[in-house]
């Protein structure tokens, strides 16, 4: 099982090298983070976009553009459209975001006619490292999902286990995050837990454990948990934490890289194939890491 993010990179470089398809891909940090992927033979890269802007932006940072193929298209729209037909008619593509808004690409990948469609509801995850955890911790969603219902935060637990089992943990602990570690009638999220676990042991969700509900602190910290009294297995030791609202996996994921320096990759979950779907703060390495995870999802 892959524990950190120079595993999860090594892993992606010792698979077969895939192509990844950028859609609006003049952006300055998207194609440094691609040409990184691509000297470690991690991918090959389609660029689509402004062909003017990206060749001067390749050519700015002494990147070779004959070491893409470069498809011209300037309409924003337009070209999200041409790189998910590309992606989903080729088996071992995959598809990044570039400088597109997001609700644009993601039409575009939920088209009904040729996109990524599938019968789940797509969300986030993010897998980060932080220096002062034993093992990686996945994150979702903090970034599709405004407030999920009991069936949603299924469908997101199934997309988060599917990531997990990418960096070869193939029975994750998942925690379903609130504010307390006892079920309340007026915390919903306490509620949300309880049903989420009765799903999981009536295996309506496969491939994982459900526990909960988890205050942040009983989820990651063993110690936290004994001194609570909470006996549960996967007390202090969760995997894949599942965060009530976008606000509080937003919160989380923020606090995580710019106080705590951790390390993250993140793709969105739940299409036909991963979408690379990053921060315009995120930097050029959370970027590349994530293209990384996308292989590796790509290569299940």
């Amino acid at each position: 099982m892959i524990t950190t993010i120079k595993e999860l990179v090594e892993k992606a470089k010792s698979n077969e090298t895939k192509t990844l398809v950028v859609a609006c891909a003049a952006d300055e940090h998207v194609l440094e983070a691609v040409e990184m992927a691509r000297k470690e033979n991690i991918i090959n890269g389609i660029l689509v976009g402004n062909e003017e802007k990206i060749v001067e932006i390749l050519k700015h940072h002494s990147f070779n553009p004959e070491d893409y193929k470069i498809i011209n298209e300037t309409d924003k729209t337009e070209a999200c459209l041409i790189a998910v037909k590309l992606v989903s008619s080729n088996e071992s593509y995959f598809l990044m975001k570039g400088l597109v808004d997001t609700s644009i690409i993601l039409k575009a990948a939920l088209n009904k006619e040729f996109g990524l469609r599938t019968n789940n509801r797509i969300s986030h995850c993010s897998v980060m490292e932080v220096p002062t955890h034993h093992k990686l911790i996945f994150m979702t969603d903090g970034a599709m999902n405004i407030a999920p219902t009991v069936d949603e935060k299924r469908q997101i637990i199934e997309n988060a286990v599917y990531i997990a089992k990418a960096l070869g943990n193939e029975k994750p602990y998942v925690g379903i995050i609130g504010a307390v570690e006892k079920v309340n009638p007026k915390m919903e999220a306490t509620l949300d837990a309880a049903e989420l676990i009765i799903m999981n042991q009536e295996n309506i969700i496969k491939d994982c454990i459900v526990a909960g509900p988890f205050a942040i602190d009983n989820a990651i910290n063993i110690e936290a948990a004994k001194h609570k009294g909470i006996t549960h297995e996967a007390a202090g030791n969760v995997d894949i934490l599942v965060m009530p609202r976008i606000e509080s996996g937003n919160i989380f994921y923020k606090t995580m890289m710019f106080l705590a320096s951790a390390k993250s990759a993140s793709v969105i979950a739940g299409a036909k194939k991963p979408i690379v779907l990053t921060s315009r703060a995120d930097s050029t390495e959370s970027k590349f890491y994530s293209i990384a995870l996308g292989a590796l999802v790509a290569n299940l």
